[in-house]
C-alpha cells in the first residue's frame, strides 16, 4: 500500500474533490495518510479565491521540496508531489517553472486523469506532467463508482462552473462554464453515500441553485425539484446546499424550503455589498432591494430560516456612503453567520485593473466595523437558541474526554457529553449555553 496525503485549501467543493481524488487513486494502492513526511504522494488541492493564494502554495511547495529531497537521499523513496485545483488551473506553467520538483499539475476538471498522468511520469528524467485542459469528457462520468466512507455528513457535487462573471472572481476562468450532473447520477451517488453511513448530504456547486440537470423524464430539472427527489431516497435524513446566487433563487426552490422537512432551515446566500453602485461595478446583476425581497419571500416561507452571507469590503471605488449601505443591509437582514473579507486583486479579473483601489487602512477599518456588527448578530442568534430543543446530528469526537460534537439544523457546532457509540445518530437535545461560534447542549432522554 502507498500513502496518500492531501492538503485541501478553500471551499467545500475542494473538500469534495479531494475525497474523489482519494477514490480515483485507491485502485492504484493509495490509502489516505495523516501527514506528508512519509507519504508516497502529496497533493495540494488549491483554491484561488483567498488573498495571496498562489504565494501560500509556493511557500508550501518549498517545504515539500525539503521533504522530497530528504526521502530520496535518506531512504531512497521518491515522494510524488502534485498540485491540483484552481491555482493549478490558473498557473500551471508558472508552477513547474518556479517549482520544478513538482511532478504533476492537474486542474479541477481533470483530476479523473490522475492514474493516466502517473503512468506518464519518468522519475529518472524528473519530468513534470501538466493537465489543465477543460476536457471534452465530463469527469463525473469517469470517477470510480465506489465511494469511501465520508462520515455522517458528506458533500455531493451537483453543479460546477459559473457563467455570472462577477468582476472580482476567478471561478469562471478556473472552473469553466456552468455544468450540471444528471438527476440519475446525483441520486446514484447519494444512495452510495447513504450505504456508506451518511445521514446528511450537502449539495455543492459554484452556483448550486443554477442547477439544471437532466431528469428521468428527459427534461431539465431545477434544484428545487432535485431536492424533492433526493428527500425521497431512503436514508437521506438531512439536505443542504451551497453556494447560491440571488439571481437563481426561483419559486420552486423557495417553496422547497417550506415543503421539504429534510431540507435544513439554513441558507447561505451571498450578496457581497449593500450599495447598488458597487453591486453594479461587481457585475452582480441585482440590487440591494431585490436581494432583500428574496430574503423576505424566504422568511415568509420559513419564518425561522437562518441566513448566512458573504461580504467584500473595499471593492474599487467603494466610498463611505457605499459602505454605510452595506451596514444598513446587514442590519435589515440580520444574519446567523457570515463571511467577510477585504477586497484583494485577482489577476485576470476586471476589477484588478481598476484605478480607484481603496486604501488598505480604510479596508481594515471597514472590515472591523462590519465584523463587529456580524458578530453581534451571530451571538444574538445563538443566544436565542438557549433553552430550545433541537435534533443534533452527531458528527465526531470532541477535544475533551467524554465530549462529542454535532451539527444543529442551523449549522452551528454543538458540544455535549456523550460517547462514540452515538456517531451518526440524530439525537434530541436541549441547548444549555450559547457561545460566539458554538452551542453547548444536553441529550434529552425519553424518561
Amino acid at each position: 500500500m502507498k500513502k496518500l496525503y492531501i492538503k485541501t485549501y478553500g471551499c467545500q467543493m475542494n473538500v469534495y474533490d479531494s475525497d474523489r481524488m482519494t477514490d480515483v487513486l485507491a485502485p492504484l494502492g493509495y490509502v489516505p495518510h495523516h501527514a506528508p513526511e512519509d507519504a508516497d504522494m502529496v497533493i495540494l488541492n488549491t483554491c484561488h479565491i483567498r488573498e495571496k493564494a498562489s504565494e501560500k502554495v509556493f511557500s508550501e511547495l518549498g517545504r515539500l521540496r525539503q521533504l522530497k529531497e530528504r526521502a530520496r537521499d535518506q531512504i531512497g523513496r521518491d515522494m510524488m508531489i502534485t498540485v491540483a485545483g484552481c491555482v493549478a488551473q490558473a498557473e500551471g506553467e508558472e508552477i513547474t517553472r518556479r517549482a520544478p520538483w513538482v511532478d504533476m499539475v492537474v486542474g479541477p476538471q481533470s483530476y479523473h486523469r490522475l492514474p493516466e498522468m502517473i503512468t506518464k511520469l519518468d522519475p529518472a528524467a524528473r519530468n513534470s506532467v501538466i493537465d489543465t485542459d477543460f476536457p471534452e469528457e465530463v469527469k463525473f462520468d469517469y470517477l470510480p463508482e465506489e465511494v469511501a466512507h465520508r462520515g455522517p455528513a458528506a458533500f455531493l457535487s451537483v453543479q460546477e462552473g459559473c457563467d455570472k462573471f462577477c468582476a472580482f472572481c476567478v471561478v469562471p476562468y478556473t472552473r469553466g462554464a456552468e455544468f450540471s450532473r444528471s438527476v440519475a447520477q446525483v441520486v446514484d451517488e447519494a444512495k452510495k453515500l447513504v450505504a456508506a453511513g451518511t445521514r446528511e448530504i450537502t449539495l455543492l456547486g459554484q452556483n448550486v441553485n443554477a442547477y439544471h440537470g437532466e431528469g428521468p423524464d428527459g427534461k431539465n430539472w431545477g434544484l428545487g425539484r432535485l431536492l424533492h427527489h433526493l428527500a425521497e431516497v431512503d436514508g437521506v435524513e438531512r439536505l443542504r446546499y451551497t453556494t447560491s446566487h440571488p439571481l437563481d433563487m426561483d419559486d420552486e426552490l423557495i417553496y422547497a424550503h417550506r415543503d421539504i422537512p429534510a431540507l435544513m432551515p439554513y441558507l447561505h446566500l451571498p450578496v457581497q455589498a449593500g450599495s447598488d453602485r458597487i453591486l453594479s461595478a461587481m457585475n452582480r446583476r441585482h440590487t440591494a432591494d431585490e436581494y432583500i425581497a428574496i430574503i423576505d419571500r424566504l422568511r415568509d416561507a420559513v419564518p425561522h430560516l437562518a441566513l448566512s452571507g458573504d461580504f467584500i469590503v473595499g471593492f474599487p471605488g467603494e466610498t463611505d456612503a457605499d459602505f454605510a449601505d452595506t451596514l444598513r443591509l446587514v442590519d435589515r437582514v440580520s444574519y446567523a453567520s457570515a463571511y467577510s473579507f477585504k477586497y484583494s486583486e485577482r489577476p485576470g479579473t476586471p476589477a484588478a485593473n481598476a484605478e480607484n483601489q481603496v486604501d488598505e487602512a480604510v479596508k481594515s477599518d471597514r472590515l472591523s466595523s462590519l465584523q463587529q456588527l456580524l458578530d453581534s448578530q451571530q451571538m444574538a442568534f445563538n443566544k436565542g437558541c438557549e433553552g430550545t430543543k433541537m435534533d443534533i446530528l452527531v458528527e465526531r469526537v470532541g477535544g475533551r474526554d467524554g465530549q462529542m460534537t454535532g451539527r444543529s439544523p442551523f449549522m452551528q457546532s454543538v458540544y455535549f457529553e456523550g460517547d462514540e457509540s452515538q456517531l451518526g445518530q440524530i439525537l434530541p437535545m436541549e441547548i444549555s449555553e450559547a457561545r460566539q461560534n458554538s452551542l453547548t447542549a444536553r441529550i434529552l432522554t425519553s424518561d
